[in-house]
Parts: C-alpha cells; sequence; structure tokens
C-alpha cells in the first residue's frame, strides 16, 4: 500500500475539503481570513481569468510575488488551468532575474507591480506581463487584457492533471552555481506535506506561521498540510527578528519552521519575560546545531525537531519525530538512505560520507533539472539521488548532517567541510552569523577565509583576534581560518541563506593568521 495515492492530486483535495469543510479557515494574514469554501470559489475566479490571459495546460507561468492571501489563491489558479508555475525569488535583479526568466521561458510573468521595473530591465523573452495589485474585498485588481487576447471562457472546468505531472519548476538558491531548475509534481508536493505533519506533529486546528517567501518549497509544501490536516496558515509578509515573537501570539501559531540561523538570530535577542508567552509547542526545519536547539528549547519552552532534506526528493529525506537533539532523524518510510564513500560503496556506522536517497515508492524524486540533462545525470545513478551533502548514521538509526560535500574546502590534503567552521565560530556571543570559503594560496592549495557579522553586543576590543583565538582552542589546526574579515551584512537569498558565491575571495592587504 502507497504511502501517497496516485489517484489524489492537490486540487481534487481541495474540492473535496471545499464539500465537507467550506467553513473552516485554511489561512489567514492579520485581520483577514480566508476559508476553504472561499478559496475554492477564488480559485475558478482566478483560473477564469488566467485563461483570458491566454493561459493554458502545460505553459509555464512566472510567478514573483510578495507573501499574500492572494498568492496562495493565484497557486490553486494555476493548478486549475493546468499550468506550471516558476515561483521567482523577489529579491533577484538584473543578470539573476534575466538568466531565471531566460532559461525557464515563461508565457506569461505575474508580478506585483513594483517589481514591473526589474522585469522590464531583464529583458527577458516573455509574451505577456501581467502587473496585479490587491483588493482587501476582490483579491488580485487585475489589469485590463486586450480584446484579441480574450477567448469567450466563462468558469472554465479544471484540467484533470495526473499524480506525476510537474506542478512547478523550484529553482535552487544558487549558492554554489548557476540556479537549477528543480522539476516538481504533484505526489512529491502531497509527500513532502505528509512529511511536515509528522515532522512537525501537526493536529487539527494548529495554526502554523508562515514567514517564508511563497517562492520557497518550505512555504509552499504547507498548503496541502492544511487542507489535509486542517492547519491554519498564518501569512506573515516577511521574516523579522524583532517582530517575530509577536507574529507568533498574534497567530496563535503552534508551529515555527525554520532555517539555517533562524534560531541561531532569535536566541541573539535581548532575553525577556515573555519568552515563554506564547502558543508555540514545535520548531521544526533545518540548520540546527544540538546547541543551538537545546538552549532554544530551554529559553523558549519549544520543542525543536531538525530534519533533512532537499527540494529534489520531496523536501524531506528523514523526519525527526522523536526529537532527537543533534540528530535529523530517521528516514522517512518510503525512502531508502545510505552513506557512501566517493566511489559509492556504503560506509558503516558513525562512518561519514555522501548521502544518497532512493525512492521505495514510485514519483518521489525529481524527474530532473529543467533543461539540464547534465545535471540530472549526475545527481541521479541508478535510481539513487546523490545529495551532495555529507552526514552518518549512529548504531540507532539515527541521521546525522555533517555540511555540504561542495561547500568544502580542500586545504593540505584535506577535505574542510566550511559547515563545521561556522558552527563552532556562531557560538561566540558576539558572532551573529558566519561564512567560511575557500581562497586560492601561494602553493595552489586552499586557505580558508572566514567573514564575520557581529552582533551589537561587544565585549572584546579586538573580535578578529578573539575569534581567531576561539578557533585555536576549539578546531583543529587545519580548520583554523587564514584570513578573518568583519562584514556589515551578508548578501542573502530569499529564504535567509547566504550567497556564497557573492563574498569576495581577495585577500589583498589582509592579515594571514598562523595555524598555531
Amino acid at each position: 500500500m502507497p504511502y501517497i495515492s496516485d489517484k489524489k492530486t492537490i486540487l481534487s483535495l481541495l474540492q473535496d475539503r471545499a464539500t465537507l469543510n467550506e467553513n473552516r479557515i485554511f489561512a489567514s494574514q492579520g485581520n483577514q481570513k480566508l476559508t476553504i469554501g472561499q478559496l475554492k470559489d477564488r480559485t475558478q475566479q482566478t483560473a477564469n481569468r488566467l485563461t483570458e490571459c491566454g493561459v493554458g495546460a502545460g505553459d509555464r507561468v512566472a510567478v514573483m510575488l510578495d507573501n499574500h492571501l492572494d498568492n496562495l489563491v493565484l497557486f490553486f489558479g494555476l493548478l486549475w488551468t493546468g499550468a506550471v508555475q516558476v515561483p521567482v525569488n523577489t529579491r533577484l535583479r538584473h543578470d539573476s532575474l534575466a538568466y531565471l526568466i531566460g532559461h525557464s521561458e515563461p508565457k506569461i510573468v505575474i508580478a506585483e507591480q513594483e517589481y514591473m521595473e526589474h522585469l522590464l530591465s531583464a529583458n527577458h523573452p516573455v509574451d505577456k506581463s501581467v502587473f496585479v495589485e490587491h483588493c482587501r474585498e476582490q483579491g488580485f485588481l487585475w489589469p485590463d487584457v486586450s480584446p484579441d487576447s480574450q477567448p469567450n471562457y466563462r468558469n472554465v472546468e479544471p484540467v484533470i492533471r495526473s499524480a506525476r505531472d510537474v506542478l512547478f519548476i523550484m529553482y535552487t538558491s544558487g549558492t554554489t552555481g548557476p540556479p537549477k531548475g528543480v522539476m516538481v509534481t504533484d505526489k512529491m508536493l502531497r509527500t513532502a506535506a505528509f512529511a511536515c505533519g509528522k515532522a512537525s506533529d501537526a493536529r487539527l486546528g494548529d495554526v502554523f506561521l508562515v514567514w517564508e517567501p511563497l517562492y520557497h518549497i518550505g512555504a509552499l509544501q504547507l498548503l496541502p498540510v492544511a487542507l489535509d490536516i486542517g492547519v491554519e496558515l498564518a501569512i506573515v509578509g516577511r521574516f523579522s527578528v524583532s517582530q517575530f515573537w509577536d507574529q507568533v501570539r498574534e497567530s496563535r501559531a503552534t508551529q515555527i519552521h525554520f532555517l539555517g540561523g533562524i534560531l541561531q538570530m532569535l536566541l541573539r535577542q535581548e532575553k525577556s519575560t515573555t519568552d515563554t508567552c506564547h502558543t508555540c509547542r514545535v520548531a521544526w526545519g533545518g540548520g540546527a546545531p544540538s546547541t543551538i536547539a537545546s538552549e532554544f528549547q530551554r529559553r523558549f519552552n519549544v520543542e525543536v525537531r531538525e530534519n533533512y532534506g532537499m527540494t529534489e526528493a520531496s523536501s524531506l529525506t528523514s523526519i525527526n519525530e522523536q526529537g532527537h537533539i543533534g540528530s535529523v532523524g530517521k528516514p522517512a518510510p518510503y525512502f531508502d538512505v545510505c552513506i557512501v564513500d566517493a566511489e559509492g560503496v556504503n560506509k558503516g556506522v558513525n562512518e561519514k560520507g555522501e548521502i544518497v536517497v532512493k525512492e521505495l515508492e514510485e514519483g518521489l524524486l525529481t524527474p530532473g533539472y529543467f533543461r539540464n540533462e547534465e545535471a540530472t545525470s549526475s545527481a541521479i545513478r541508478d535510481g539513487w539521488f546523490f545529495t551532495g551533502d555529507l552526514g552518518y548514521f549512529d548504531q540507532s538509526g539515527y541521521l546525522y548532517y555533517s555540511g555540504r560535500i561542495k561547500d568544502s574546502i580542500r586545504r593540505r590534503g584535506e577535505n574542510i567541510s566550511a559547515w563545521e567552521i561556522e558552527r563552532v565560530v556562531e557560538q561566540l556571543d558576539f558572532v551573529e552569523q558566519a561564512a567560511a570559503i575557500g581562497v586560492p594560496d601561494e602553493l595552489g592549495d586552499e586557505a580558508i577565509k572566514l567573514f564575520v557579522k557581529l552582533t551589537e553586543f561587544m565585549p572584546v576590543e579586538s573580535p578578529v583576534a578573539a575569534v581567531h583565538n576561539w578557533c585555536l582552542e576549539r578546531l583543529p589546526d587545519f580548520q583554523v581560518p587564514t584570513y578573518i574579515v568583519i562584514i556589515d551584512e551578508f548578501p542573502m537569498t530569499g529564504t535567509e541563506r547566504i550567497r556564497k558565491e557573492s563574498l569576495s575571495i581577495d585577500t589583498v592587504g589582509l592579515e594571514a593568521f598562523s595555524r598555531k
């Protein structure tokens, strides 16, 4: 018996829930509420308008919108038409934006008015750009469409789709190279939602705070959760450290999702008597070192569940239902997960290697990268998806994440995980974020250049020296940074990940530290 049926789709799930639970709240934003019945009605209205714009089954439609209830309606409206969505990071500009649009070649782009200038300057080969505005009562205010492109469509019927059909193309952040377009199917998104429900301990009536942008898988995977389990999605515009707990309290959120350094950022905030005055019981996601997770649990009285996954493998590969601190849980029951060396040979218990994933049920791995056969064949070999991530299993079958292979630095014959260096440095009270990269040295090897963003709290006169001494005490000599640079702000992706490809490799004029 499969975990995820091939007979159901997300759109059919919406139609079923609209019949049975039309008055249940699907999502909210501030004091605005969107019931499942309203979602279904507005979805059809949106599908009608999309059809008038010339959108049909199989057409790619790029979406560059901020977090808003209308964005949720558009997602389902595009499902109704059978279109393939291309979520666009709203922070993209110039060459990055031009690359994504040029590579995906959407039939139309739907975007906020404020992004018009950026899209028009990207010189994209798009037939039509539709710039929309929001109206509280009506949803999107669509601009007038040319009469020439308005066939007489009214109340269009939903396109019948297969569970294996591609719903959207999700471009990677591009932190280690040009973005790749991951093709995500209906079944993959429903599988992600199933895993999210387990990882977050979701129950009927729970409220999920949705701070992640809706162009990211972390947010989109929650839409089927709201339909299937009956949780409410509390939408906020964007992540804000200073407003985060107020948003949790105001929405009465019971679950929060985290990525990267989100927990660390929240812990850097000044302690308050209201730290435990909230309704949240579970924080789930990825990127929580054991010391951070433990501290977060103690301070905010919220259970931390770190999980592991990638968009290519239905978002979550391992699920930490027990909240095992330090681990990312155990493999989902529909995946086989192994640790292998560079030759593909299985590693033993507690031996570090590359994490590889195989589906035990068809249709849970991506069909591939859009228009990139080379990347597809490199990543998926003999039915196994090679993640490019390092990890190991313990005796009890718990998986541990150890960083990216591609985010490694080669030094004196040693492969160094940048992630390991960063986690140690970020334990310092006055360090908000850290990022390590490899830079060329005079021997043709790589030296380590460490970028550090400081907190407002500064207890030392020389933070660079303090960081260096900290590394000397806590890292093996080959992992100690050669160069340390203080940075005011990091270049970030829309999901608050550091864009390492934008960090300078220049070392001219920088003091080189010795390892001992």
